[in-house]
């Protein structure tokens, strides 16, 4: 495997994204979906809705990605990122790139003047979980998640 380079996308990235997401998207046992995903990275990217670092090979081939969203922690009362979407193309896995892209979104964090970086993820996902505990993400043991569908009326 050739060195990972990590970088900020752009829209010129917009077709390699939206690969990733759908490959993300399927992860969690979505269906496929291209046009959707293309849709969705679009939009956060041309509305500044989100920061999604990409993890690029020597030759430019997109090997993985991570979004951080930007939210507020209201009892710091600062700005925090939500980590939500961290996802390494299944050719890339085991060579660190996710990790890599862990690391950098902790700096891009850090430069955006975060507080904090949070996650969520699934409960069967362990290795990923191995990943975060080895770079110091401690595993909230404290708080519930939960999460309630909402009906869009038009």
């Amino acid at each position: 495997m050739t060195p990972t380079h990590i970088r900020t996308a752009t829209l010129a990235d917009l077709a390699p994204m939206a690969q990733l997401f759908d490959a993300y998207r399927q992860f969690y046992q979505y269906p496929s979906d291209l046009a959707l995903a293309s849709a969705y990275i679009a939009q956060r990217m041309q509305k500044g809705e989100s920061v999604i670092l990409l993890a690029c090979d020597d030759t430019g081939a997109a090997l993985g990605f991570c979004q951080l969203y930007p939210t507020f922690c209201s009892l710091e009362a600062k700005p925090i990122y939500a980590l939500y979407d961290l996802y390494v193309a299944p050719a890339a896995r085991g060579a660190g790139v996710g990790n890599q892209l862990l690391l950098a979104a902790e700096q891009t964090a850090r430069d955006h003047g975060m507080c904090r970086l949070d996650l969520t993820t699934a409960k069967t996902n362990t290795p990923a979980q191995a990943a975060y505990e080895a770079l110091g993400w401690e595993r909230d043991e404290v708080y519930f998640a939960y999460s309630k569908a909402v009906t869009v009326r038009n």
